[in-house]
């Protein structure tokens, strides 16, 4: 599968407000996902343009950036803003996936 690497992914951290610990989305480095998610936090990572599912790739390919994520799946690739198979279909309007990661 050809993906548009992303550098950029949203993964959940602890917030205090009003003294109760609350999970939300934070926009953080690839690098820094693949570190938390080692470290036991809320599993997940999530596409900050789509809300779909990221597989992070911390491994340096060949020919290939790392660390970065790519989508979990075609479909979300086709619809998101960063998706490899959205840029080579010009005039598709941009959704959220149909499958957030929530």
């Amino acid at each position: 599968m050809f993906e548009e690497p992303i550098f950029e992914c949203e993964i959940k951290k602890p917030f205090k407000r009003d003294g109760e610990t609350r999970w939300e989305w934070t926009i953080v480095p690839v690098r820094e996902a693949i570190e938390a998610n080692g470290s036991g936090t809320k599993a997940g990572a999530r596409c900050k343009h789509c809300h779909g599912r990221v597989k992070l790739l911390g491994k340096h390919i060949a020919k290939s950036p790392a660390p970065h994520a790519v989508h979990g799946s075609k479909q979300d690739s086709e619809y998101c803003i960063a998706g490899f198979y959205f840029k080579q279909h010009p005039g598709r309007t941009p959704r959220l996936s149909l499958q957030p990661v929530n």
